[in-house]
């Protein structure tokens, strides 16, 4: 929205630049996370008497310690998120409205999973078929308003330290883009269960993916790289700093012992954001590698369920994996901390893979 600001005189030429947009979106998105967090907080406290319900399988330290704490403060991270992001990014780019829409729809669908579970005070939302159906068809109108705003290619799946190699999907698309986007928002929301433990690779994956984002929209030099060169998708890089900024701010409040939890509003719209980003700048498979850490949560579940409903054994002491974890004695810090060192190792890997071609 300010990107018209760069027609004037002086200083306002900064505006043309897409980093200086970026650091303006994260720094706009920050201050309003962290001026109206305590009043969002307070409100949700207010609405919410009994707060999370929380596993009544899960750790028994949690019941103790996190009981009564609010839910759904994934709706600070998107008040911050979008109010930024409509600032600073250009809003001629079709990708920003398309990942934003994803981001709208699937922050739709957890807050209704979480106000299930608040007023009900039980740890199961809705239906998890519906829910998922729901995932797919909004993630399938985004594919598809991909594949009519894309160039050639824009159907097609790149394959990351090799160059030039490439699979085109065609229609099949409409599976595959869906897919990569309903699996890491659900991922990312099983990896929301410890304090600050899914912000923060959210936001290493966002700052790694607004990289990419920035160098497959710029044409020198996505072509120096070898990958491919997507029209406006470098304001994509703007709503992950909006993002960055926004989930700093969250963190300041989610910081252990946490005074809020982002609920499935935030997780599963926070992973749709992210999946929306890789499908658009076609690199899923490096989404996988950066995001390893939450597709390790996801497939420590998948194991577990189909060992035990096959053989009646467990793989993991708790699933997903980070339950595991404390199970063996670790200290939630300690597997908070853990797994953030492994999300940035990821990342150091993902982005690897745009020189080694």
């Amino acid at each position: 929205m300010l990107t018209w600001l760069s027609e004037l005189p002086g200083v306002f030429h900064l505006f043309r630049y897409l980093t200086f947009r970026t650091l303006g979106a994260a720094g706009t998105g920050l201050f309003l996370v962290f001026f109206f967090g305590p009043t969002i907080i307070a409100a949700l406290r207010l609405k919410q008497h009994g707060g999370q319900p929380i596993r009544a399988d899960g750790p028994p330290s949690h019941l103790l310690l996190k009981k009564g704490t609010p839910t759904m403060g994934g709706l600070m991270i998107l008040f911050g998120l979008f109010v930024s992001a409509l600032l600073w990014a250009n809003l001629e780019s079709p990708y920003v409205w398309i990942v934003l829409f994803v981001t709208a729809g699937f922050a739709v669908i957890g807050f209704y999973d979480d106000y299930l579970k608040v007023t009900k005070q039980s740890d199961r939302g809705f239906s998890g078929r519906a829910r998922l159906a729901g995932e797919f068809i909004i993630a399938a109108l985004a594919c598809y308003a991909m594949m009519l705003v894309g160039a050639n290619g824009a159907t097609a799946l790149a394959v990351p330290f090799f160059n030039g190699f490439v699979f085109d999907f065609g229609w099949g698309f409409l599976l595959f883009g869906p897919f990569v986007i309903v699996a890491f928002g659900n991922a990312v929301n099983l990896t929301d269960g410890l304090d600050g433990l899914a912000i923060v690779p959210v936001m290493i994956a966002a700052a790694t993916l607004g990289l990419i984002s920035y160098i497959a929209g710029n044409l020198l030099y996505s072509h120096y790289l070898l990958i491919n060169h997507i029209p406006f998708a470098g304001d994509l890089m703007v709503v992950s700093g909006a993002l960055i900024g926004a989930g700093v701010g969250f963190l300041w409040f989610n910081a252990p012992p946490a005074q809020i939890f982002m609920g499935d509003t935030g997780s599963l719209a926070l992973g749709g954001l992210l999946g929306a980003i890789a499908v658009a700048v076609k690199h899923e498979i490096v989404l996988a590698v950066v995001g390893g850490l939450f597709v390790m949560e996801a497939l420590s579940v998948v194991v577990q369920v189909a060992s035990f409903k096959l053989t009646g054994k467990r793989v993991f002491k708790m699933a997903p994996i980070h339950h595991h974890f404390e199970q063996l004695g670790w200290s939630e810090s300690q597997v908070v901390m853990r797994f953030w060192i492994i999300a940035f190792v990821l990342a150091m890997v993902g982005l690897a893979s745009l020189k080694l071609r």
